[in-house]
């Protein structure tokens, strides 16, 4: 997410490879699941505390990012460790018209906000499924679950370019501001196609970057677990979506995090034959 003390911050692009890059951001988004999770009993299970006492340190909210992105009902149903560790730029559920019985994938689930709100959507005849590669954070999001009471939910851990479902398997794919810090979208997208069901749709938040910056000019602004390096133009993120057989692709802007970089929501839908 956006912090100007990233030491990833600078790095011109093309000056990590993809290995590194991702265990950059499986280090960073651990941390933040064990710092959620060393609150596990001390003032995050005391409500009496009120809502600041359980918070991740990283000033995300101000930024764009974080659970304050939630209605104010939505976040009443939610564990208040799940809400610490939301780390998103949007709502993607805002757009997602998830309906009873839908089996959902969250791309990124990190603690499991998204994954727990759609279940409540889709309802005990639905599946949600949260994929994530960082254990520290599946293991968070299972703890979150099991809280929340939520027993149609199921999360994988793998990677999004390599998604461990089925063909044609899922009704919606939603994300919240992870598609960014992939090295390969080109391969998130085409799996994404892959998994949905003919006829499905995809519902993400993400952060997009005006068409004119360049690849450097997006390092500047900030690293990839910033997640402003990784980021798509607009141009980029409507050519790779199309190139992976996606149709009535829309990217709408939402808010400006920082010069030239936007939160927006993506939609796109695979094609019913």
């Amino acid at each position: 997410m956006i912090d100007p003390d990233d030491t990833d911050m600078a790095a011109p692009s093309g000056s990590k490879d993809d290995s590194q890059v991702r265990d950059q951001v499986r280090a960073h988004y651990a941390a933040v699941a064990r710092a959620v999770t060393a609150q596990t009993g001390g003032c995050c299970s005391d409500s009496s505390q009120g809502d600041d006492c359980c918070t991740v340190p990283t000033g995300l909210d101000e930024q764009g990012f974080g659970a304050a992105r939630y209605t104010e009902h939505d976040r009443s149903h939610l564990p208040r460790e799940a809400l610490a560790a939301s780390l998103g730029c949007g709502n993607p559920l805002m757009v997602a018209e998830l309906a009873d019985g839908d089996t959902v994938l969250d791309l990124g689930s990190g603690g499991g906000i998204d994954v727990l709100l759609s279940a409540r959507r889709v309802g005990p005849g639905g599946k949600v499924y949260g994929l994530d590669m960082t254990e520290e954070m599946l293991e968070l999001a299972r703890r979150n679950a099991r809280e929340a009471g939520a027993a149609n939910v199921e999360f994988l851990k793998g990677h999004m370019e390599e998604i461990p479902l089925p063909d044609d398997h899922v009704d919606v794919v939603i994300s919240n501001c992870v598609v960014n810090l992939s090295t390969d979208k080109p391969a998130v997208f085409a799996e994404t196609h892959r998994v949905l069901r003919p006829g499905g749709r995809l519902g993400i938040s993400d952060v997009v970057a005006e068409n004119h910056l360049t690849p450097d000019d997006r390092a500047a602004r900030g690293g990839h677990t910033a997640c402003i390096a990784g980021a798509l133009t607009f141009a980029e993120y409507r050519d790779h979506l199309i190139a992976a057989g996606f149709t009535d692709v829309t990217i709408t802007p939402t808010r400006q995090l920082i010069d030239g970089t936007h939160s927006a929501i993506v939609q796109a839908a695979k094609p019913e034959n």
